[in-house]
């Protein structure tokens, strides 16, 4: 019952702070759960990450296949300050999104505190929500900087 509560919550901060993605997935795990289907939550937890993954990979190369980028498109990512800019923050995040991945691998109840974070990221400083990921990687170089000044 406490977990029907909580995923309620969830539902209605995800509404109050217009965030559709954490109210819907609240939505669906909370069906899963009345309608007695627990037996997947398992399959969900182990493969969702990566079927997300999947996804947001997916939606990020559609417009290589539909042509809407082209070769002198690359070529001029490749020849403009701005665009190695964006190579290297493109390398960034991927290499922090890594470690937030391990961190959650290490450590999956680190989850609670990135969930209510970006809650109140979004609602109180109008943030938009990327994912746990990301969220975990700062996170995971957060811990590290902290465990690295406290000695």
């Amino acid at each position: 019952m406490a977990g029907e509560i909580v995923l309620v919550a969830l539902i209605i901060i995800g509404l109050i702070g217009r965030s559709p993605i954490i109210a819907t997935a609240a939505c669906l795990l909370l069906a899963i759960k009345l309608v007695h289907l627990e037996r997947f939550l398992p399959t969900v937890e182990r493969r969702g990450l990566e079927l997300g993954l999947l996804f947001l990979t997916l939606s990020v190369l559609v417009p290589f296949a539909a042509g809407k980028i082209q070769t002198k498109d690359i070529t001029a990512i490749l020849t403009t300050w701005p665009g190695w800019l964006a190579l290297l923050g493109g390398a960034a995040a991927t290499y922090i999104n890594g470690k937030g991945l391990d961190l959650l691998r290490i450590d999956p109840q680190i989850i609670v505190g990135l969930v209510i974070g970006s809650i109140i990221g979004i609602v109180f400083m109008r943030g938009v929500p990327v994912g746990p990921l990301m969220a975990a990687g700062i996170t995971a170089i957060l811990y590290k900087l902290f465990k690295l000044l406290s000695g």
